[in-house]
């Protein structure tokens, strides 16, 4: 039998992620966001556990540019004067 999986409705999926309903969209369009399913006639939804490995990579990714070496700023002119 197949696993049951929570559907969020839109203002979940605002909440959970901190995106607003254009990003959202964007980013299904753009492939970078888990696409919505069909759950009526005028209802969509995402599944939850396409949400949460969408969170996971993001903080993978924020967590790979952090263990970079950062590049040392050039000083501006003027605060070199100083």
């Amino acid at each position: 039998m197949a696993e049951l999986v929570k559907i969020l409705r839109r203002r979940e999926v605002e909440r959970f992620t901190g995106l607003r309903r254009s990003s959202i969209y964007e980013g299904m369009g753009e492939g970078t966001f888990p696409r919505a399913v069909t759950i009526g006639r005028k209802s969509i939804g995402w599944l939850e556990p396409e949400i949460i490995t969408w969170q996971q990579q993001r903080i993978a990714q924020r967590d790979a540019q952090s263990t970079r070496p950062q590049r040392q700023r050039r000083r501006s002119k003027s605060t070199e004067s100083t």
